[in-house]
């Protein structure tokens, strides 16, 4: 970690190619005020790399917006190896299965809300926002679940709570006060967010990590914070103080709540008044029933099912008024929009997925408050509108291949960045027909042969001949498919074949995601096949071979745009190659062809005058999981390593030294350098045993 707050950019390679004209245009329109920048670079180009350097460059908090979560995990574990020292933190929607409620009247359906919540996100999502409201050195890389309402920053901040050896206290008090922080009583395991009592111990799991801490309230006051690995419950080693933030982002005072529960039991009277008078005792009985049970349930417990609903009343905002959201917590940060950077990614597809967001969510809560399901303030849980979002952020870069209408209208002219640094070209096209049977002419412009043989066998006999040969010399293929059930389907059909094949499309969990991807560059298998998802910003060098099924069948998923991305794919690899399997090319093949070729030829024109002889990309496998330990402990290791070879007196003196620095960072709420220190102090102590 930088105790100094500065972004450090740590990298082997320099900018080339375009990527210094890149990085220096988008820095000079950073510093003339610029609001909106567009940077035009192509897969392979070292986009993430450029904007590294702009962020190192202008030393502005930053959040990267992608528009999946397999996306910013790959994004997550590229900026966190450029900046190993600083907090760089993954926050996406924890839910890996999430069925909305709704009322459909035509058929007089309601659907209740359904939700599987990913407990390592969802203490992923506290890390951001913890590392938020203690440093200034952050990067937060995005799905477009940061528009949609979180707790309160000031709340969250607000009630943490400290806890220090030596200081008066009893079991049963620390447990009042980590219920009234969420935290929830077990007797079993824990997991984050919970806790349990052991004799004289109270152990606690943060929201925020897997690594418990044990309190030990002996003699009516903290004898004794230990830290235990929740595995292999080895002890961690000890402290003289910790702090602890709420299990959970949304929190309440007492007053507030009994506040805010005079003001539903207000809007309650309100809306059964309207629902009278209009006739609608059906829904007046039915809003009547559900929110005076919610009301108890909240006096009694705390919380509800759909609490959430009722946010309006807690956060005090008025009606119509936005809620928080991640935003809101960058904003405490630097204290105003306009000092944090905002990277759009892909933002061809980003951007009207933000501004898609607000009209759906909407509709769905109309329906359910006309039908007194909800109360009208369950309007006011929601995402924000665009013009809220752009409200809310400042100086933004969008980066896509493929800028949309959106990004060129505000920006203007884009900073384009199509010269490889690694030589890499574009890949070959080849056509072929989508059905076996007598030969055809392929498309004009495509490289390959110029007709297919009289025993064409069809694009799927013929994609598997040739991944087989892709695999023959180790390297990687991957498919795209118009469906789910046909990426399903190719996929059962391959494994007949022998042919070692996962799919993987939306329904599939997204750490299960990020694992396949990660398995596939591994080697554990060797043709992946998918629908949309594979089309932006997956770094898989390995691939040589990408075939594109019905290629033909003009539409989203094969207009220019997205043919262009899915071409992309194989141009991280020298030996990359694209097959459109099409009957009846189209007007999008045709332009995704001409634009390709004439990038083709710009870089291999760049090549010869520079003596560039073009490599495959070797990166790193990165599993973001596994980096969010082992990037702190290697630091950490390092850390202590530096210092012990600078420091001139004792070890146990520098010891003492740096437990008096982490009690300084403790007390100005530094909790991030706290916590660095403190493992710091474990690790030159490891060092002094073993002497």
């Amino acid at each position: 970690m930088s105790k100094s707050g500065v972004f450090k950019l740590r990298s082997d390679y320099r900018p080339a190619g375009d990527q210094p004209t890149a990085i220096k245009s988008l820095v000079d329109g950073l510093k003339e005020g610029k609001r909106h920048q567009t940077l035009l670079g192509v897969t392979g180009s070292g986009k993430t790399f450029t904007m590294a350097n702009v962020i190192e460059k202008t030393q502005k908090p930053t959040l990267v917006i992608a528009h999946n979560k397999t996306l910013a995990a790959q994004l997550t574990a590229e900026y966190r190896e450029f900046f190993p020292e600083n907090a760089v933190h993954y926050f996406v929607s924890y839910y890996d299965y999430y069925q909305p409620e709704a009322y459909m009247p035509i058929s007089d359906t309601y659907i209740e809300k359904e939700s599987q919540v990913n407990e390592d996100i969802e203490r992923l999502r506290h890390a951001a926002t913890q590392a938020l409201l203690t440093r200034k050195d952050v990067i937060v890389v995005a799905s477009v679940s940061c528009i949609y309402g979180l707790g309160s920053p000031f709340e969250y901040e607000k009630v943490n709570m400290k806890l220090t050896k030596g200081e008066p206290l009893t079991r049963a008090a620390l447990m009042r006060r980590l219920i009234g922080m969420y935290f929830e009583r077990v007797a079993g395991d824990l997991s984050p967010g919970t806790f349990r009592a052991l004799g004289s111990y109270v152990e606690i799991m943060p929201a925020n990590e897997r690594i418990i801490k044990r309190i030990d309230l002996s003699q009516g006051k903290v004898s004794k914070i230990e830290e235990i690995d929740a595995t292999t419950r080895e002890s961690l080693g000890t402290h003289d103080a910790i702090f602890v933030f709420p299990a959970k982002h949304y929190v309440t005072p007492k007053d507030v709540q009994e506040l805010a529960l005079t003001d539903i039991e207000l809007e309650l009277k309100e809306q059964l008044k309207k629902f009278d008078a209009a006739g609608k005792i059906l829904e007046a009985e039915r809003l009547k029933r559900r929110t005076r049970q919610d009301i108890s349930m909240i006096r009694e417990f705390g919380f509800c099912n759909g609490i959430e609903n009722y946010s309006r009343h807690f956060d005090r905002r008025q009606a119509g008024e936005p809620p928080h959201t991640l935003l809101s917590y960058f904003t405490k940060n630097v204290g105003s929009s306009t000092d944090f950077l905002t990277i759009i990614d892909e933002s061809h597809v980003t951007v009207p997925q933000i501004g898609g967001m607000y009209a759906g969510d909407r509709a769905r809560k109309d329906m359910l408050v006309q039908h007194g399901f909800r109360l009208p303030s369950a309007i006011d849980n929601r995402p924000l509108n665009f013009d809220e979002f752009q409200e809310r952020v400042g100086q933004t870069i969008y980066t896509s291949a493929t800028p949309g209408t959106y990004e060129l209208e505000h920006s203007g002219k884009p900073i384009e960045q199509v010269i490889r640094p690694t030589g890499l070209v574009d890949p070959e096209i080849i056509v072929k027909p989508i059905v076996g049977g007598g030969p055809r002419t392929v498309l004009k412009g495509a490289r390959g042969p110029s007709s297919v043989p009289e025993k064409y066998p069809g694009q799927v006999k013929d994609f598997i001949a040739e991944a087989e040969i892709v695999t023959k010399r180790g390297g990687r293929s991957m498919v795209t498919v118009l469906t789910k059930k046909m990426a399903e389907d190719l996929t059962t059909f391959l494994l007949e074949k022998k042919i070692r094949a996962q799919y993987v499309h939306s329904d599939v969990k997204t750490i299960e995601r990020i694992e396949i991807l990660t398995n596939f560059r591994k080697g554990t298998f060797d043709v992946l096949v998918g629908v949309n998802l594979l089309r932006e910003g997956l770094d898989l060098p390995e691939v040589e071979l990408v075939g594109i099924m019905d290629a033909d069948k003009e539409g989203f998923l094969r207009s220019e745009t997205s043919l262009i991305q899915t071409i992309g794919r194989a141009a991280r690899n020298v030996l990359g190659r694209v097959i459109l399997y099409a009957d009846s090319p189209t007007g999008s093949m045709e332009r995704a062809i001409r634009v390709t070729n004439e990038r083709r030829a710009r870089q291999i024109e760049y090549n010869k005058k520079h003596g560039i002889t073009p490599k495959t990309i070797k990166t790193r496998i990165k599993d973001i999981v596994g980096d969010i330990v082992s990037a702190r402990r290697r630091a950490v290791f390092d850390l202590a390593k530096l210092d012990s070879a600078a420091y001139a007196g004792s070890k146990a003196s520098l010891i003492t030294a740096k437990r008096r620095e982490m009690r300084e960072a403790a007390s100005i709420l530094d909790f991030e350098t706290a916590a660095l220190l403190r493992d710091e102090i474990q690790e030159l102590e490891k060092g002094k045993r073993k002497r």
